[in-house]
């Protein structure tokens, strides 16, 4: 593993990190049975029945896993 030659210093250090910042996540607007709902894009979602409970998940209209 590399080691570094020098102590960092706290500046150094901390406008680095500085440099990190969150994003807002991009969402995508579909409509389901007459509502509006805002997801992820390119991530698999979860199917309920009627009365909430999780069945599997699907992507792309395909059965990817169980839940």
């Amino acid at each position: 593993m590399a080691v570094p030659k020098r102590k960092q210093s706290r500046s150094n250090t901390r406008s680095r990190r500085s440099q990190w910042k969150a994003e807002i996540p991009t969402l995508v607007k579909t409509v389901e049975n007459g509502k509006t709902v805002y997801s992820l894009p390119h991530r698999a979602k979860v199917v309920t029945d009627s009365v909430g409970t999780a069945l599997f998940m699907e992507y792309k209209g395909r059965k990817v896993a169980d839940v």
